[in-house]
């Protein structure tokens, strides 16, 4: 048995993977989280076999607690969901320590797929995002000054690149707005870039967002 936790702050998404993952037998979620905070807690309260968990997610966000999850216990199985299916953000995932890494647009079969891999202590990712990763490195991509972002910079450079405020983001991210214009402060300083269109433009050259 495949014991799971699940973390996503949208409700609606989590039921849609309950229901997947539980239509298998050897598959039981033993519990749900909507945060990164939530998720640390739950973690050490229910001991999951495997973590599934989103990235983007208000507060502390889906790679600052798989950062933590993993300093507080380096065996801990981690798949990482993003909606992106970009080689920056599975790149991302992988540094802090994730086993496998899923968009949320893969066929419902590669959920179970994962897991079940993940469980196993084997890497998990698509082939086309495989692909992708290979190509970019092999054409220099894993040098991008977008790279020389912190995670939460990262995390609030591809929310400003997708039209959001600052104010909306502080409110997303549970920040303040004070915090969250000194990150684009830094943001524009380590990208070269002096507004929220060359940002854009950046983000989909990348293919962190569609045009």
């Amino acid at each position: 048995m495949i014991r799971v936790l699940l973390v996503d702050d949208h409700a609606v998404v989590r039921t849609g993977f309950r229901l997947l993952l539980q239509s298998h037998p050897e598959v039981c979620v033993v519990g749900e989280a909507d945060s990164g905070e939530t998720a640390c807690q739950r973690y050490d309260e229910l001991t999951p076999d495997v973590l599934v968990m989103d990235l983007a997610m208000p507060g502390m966000g889906g790679l600052e607690a798989l950062k933590r999850i993993r300093a507080h216990d380096p065996q801990a199985r981690v798949l990482a969901l993003s909606a992106h299916d970009d080689p920056m953000h599975a790149r991302r995932a992988f540094r802090e320590g994730a086993l496998g890494f899923l968009s949320k647009r893969s066929a419902p079969e590669a959920l179970m797929e994962a897991v079940t891999a993940v469980a196993a202590s084997r890497r998990y990712i698509d082939v086309s995002l495989a692909q992708k990763l290979a190509l970019a490195d092999i054409e220099g991509a894993a040098k991008s000054p977008v790279e020389r972002l912190s995670e939460r910079e990262f995390e609030v450079f591809v929310r400003l690149a997708s039209g959001a405020s600052v104010q909306r983001i502080a409110d997303d991210l549970k920040l303040s707005a004070s915090t969250v214009g000194t990150h684009l402060y830094n943001i524009k300083q380590k990208l070269g870039v002096s507004n929220q269109s060359e940002l854009t433009l950046l983000a989909i050259r990348h293919g962190l967002i569609e045009a």
